[in-house]
């Protein structure tokens, strides 16, 4: 028996807000999506042109308030071809929420408050 992986999934409470953060922040769009008829959710994937992983953001329309994440440590990570651009970009959004300059790595925060890693590639 063999597993791959095929998406990660996050729930967000702005759909719109979240996509255009993903597309600016690391270039990922839309591949498909899923509507609900009666409106209750949305699943969108997002890719990255380059793998087959995918993102899945799921919003559901009955949620009320921004998602309280509490302790949760989860984080998804992405490899940048050039990382110093990257970093810049990203510090020009205003999205990095912390660095480890002794890894070689840092962390930018979606809009929903969930961490996402960049690192370099790998030398």
């Amino acid at each position: 028996m063999k597993f791959r992986f095929v998406h990660n999934n996050i729930n967000v409470y702005d759909l719109k807000r979240s996509m255009d953060f993903y597309k600016e922040a690391l270039g990922l769009t839309e591949t498909r999506r899923i509507e609900k008829e009666d409106g209750s959710f949305i699943i969108v994937y997002l890719g990255d042109g380059q793998t087959s992983h995918l993102l899945e953001l799921t919003w559901l329309r009955d949620m009320d308030r921004p998602y309280n994440l509490g302790d949760n440590e989860i984080h998804l990570a992405f490899q940048a071809d050039d990382f110093e651009a990257a970093h810049e970009k990203h510090r020009e959004m205003g999205c990095i929420c912390f660095e480890n300059p002794s890894m070689g790595i840092y962390f930018i925060e979606d809009p929903d408050g969930y961490w996402l890693e960049i690192i370099p590639e790998k030398r």
